[in-house]
């Protein structure tokens, strides 16, 4: 038996007037689930408990059967594992997002214009980061570059009490001065974002981007505190082999603490613009290579949301039918008994351009099962079943189990 987990990141949203009331899910192009879901066990799953924060981090865990009440450390521990980094029990790591400000003469009076800094290259964001650790780096603090927008600092000694750390994503558009730490044991990181600003508004890096019409890496912008991560071993929880395929290092680092094998694709980027065909050929490759169980995330329904870009979240899901989930399902039917699960772990409403902890829609099909499921996959065809799962991790070893 194979077991494929199609993760569409942030799929979910409500109904939107300039695509006739539809949501994106329900105005996309897809051909592929609405022929699973006619065959498959359709409901909703609330993947985020009631009382914590609609972050991918909690969403994936729950997705994934870990219980993010008893597994969940913090996001950035989970991408600090990813990018190789061994934290110590007394380290506190942050994400460290370069984020794009506007130049008010004093840092509190400015705006976020953009969460990931006209989503800058792999290649010049390292450039920026290195530049920071040259001249912040200390005994105390250590940056470590990652993929795009998203990097880590290391707190050595650190300490989780620094109050509200808040995603940029969720305030993007939005002055900086309420959400700004205040927390006293927060200040040295505040002092950190403060720093980075005066060393990069003019940095060649940023000064070429500017140039060219993009917008600059003007700061970066710390949040997702943790400390280590310790996942229960996948395949001795499940009992299947296991692969993780993702552009992220969120999804690499749960991957890597579940030891499971990260598969990394090349061209994947997290965005619209990602290799939707190396992905799906990547897990056509370990299903073939003898793996049970392999987990596609594609971020760019996420990102399209967070950005208020309607066409392309919908053109975002349509791509994942089309290039991924297709040719892979093909594949898996010659291969012999298969059962595939398709979820968003959260929704991001286009409306809001952040997450929430709605219920999402999943399907579940086995290729053993006659089930009469519903004509189309969308959020109002999941909701008219009636089969709602309140604790998210269960589903997992429905999928898995049952």
């Amino acid at each position: 038996m194979k077991y494929l987990v199609m993760l569409c990141d942030g799929m979910a949203d409500y109904p939107i007037d300039s695509l006739d009331g539809k949501t994106p899910l329900e105005a996309a192009d897809t051909p592929c689930m609405d022929k699973l879901a006619a065959n498959s066990t359709v409901g909703l799953i609330k993947t985020v408990a009631d009382g914590m924060k609609p972050g991918s981090d909690v969403a994936n865990l729950s997705v994934l059967g870990y219980d993010p009440k008893i597994y969940y450390t913090g996001r950035s521990p989970l991408e600090a594992g990813s990018i190789g980094i061994d934290m110590k029990k007394t380290d506190v790591s942050l994400r460290c997002n370069l984020v794009t400000l506007t130049d008010e003469k004093n840092y509190e009076d400015k705006t976020i214009l953009d969460y990931c800094a006209g989503d800058i290259s792999t290649e010049e964001a390292a450039e920026l980061i290195k530049f920071l650790a040259e001249k912040l780096d200390s005994d105390e603090f250590k940056f470590y570059s990652g993929v795009s927008y998203r990097h880590c600092l290391i707190w050595n000694n650190g300490t989780l009490d620094i109050g509200v750390m808040t995603p940029p994503h969720d305030i993007t558009g939005k002055p900086i001065k309420e959400y700004v730490p205040k927390h006293p044991n927060a200040q040295k990181l505040y002092a950190l974002m403060k720093k980075s600003y005066d060393l990069l508004k003019n940095h060649p890096i940023n000064a070429a981007r500017v140039q060219r019409g993009l917008r600059p890496a003007n700061s970066i912008w710390l949040w997702g505190e943790g400390v280590r991560a310790n996942l229960d071993d996948f395949r001795e929880k499940f009992g299947l082999s296991a692969s993780m395929i993702s552009a992220v290092d969120l999804l690499k680092g749960i991957g890597k603490f579940s030891n499971m094998k990260v598969v990394n694709v090349e061209g994947a980027t997290g965005y619209i613009d990602t290799n939707f065909k190396g992905k799906a050929d990547a897990a056509i490759s370990e299903f073939k290579n003898g793996q049970d169980f392999v987990y596609i995330h594609v971020e760019a329904p996420d990102e399209c949301g967070h950005r208020n870009e309607t066409d392309n979240k919908v053109k975002a899901i349509s791509m994942i039918d089309k290039l991924i989930l297709t040719p892979v399902v093909a594949e898996l039917e010659k291969m012999g008994d298969f059962k595939v699960l398709v979820t968003p772990d959260h929704p991001t409403p286009l409306s809001l351009k952040t997450h929430t902890n709605d219920p999402v829609p999943f399907l579940i099909y086995d290729s053993r099962k006659k089930i009469k499921g519903v004509s189309a996959f969308s959020e109002k065809s999941a909701k008219t079943t009636g089969i709602f799962i309140e604790h998210g991790p269960e589903l997992m070893t429905q999928f898995v189990k049952q």
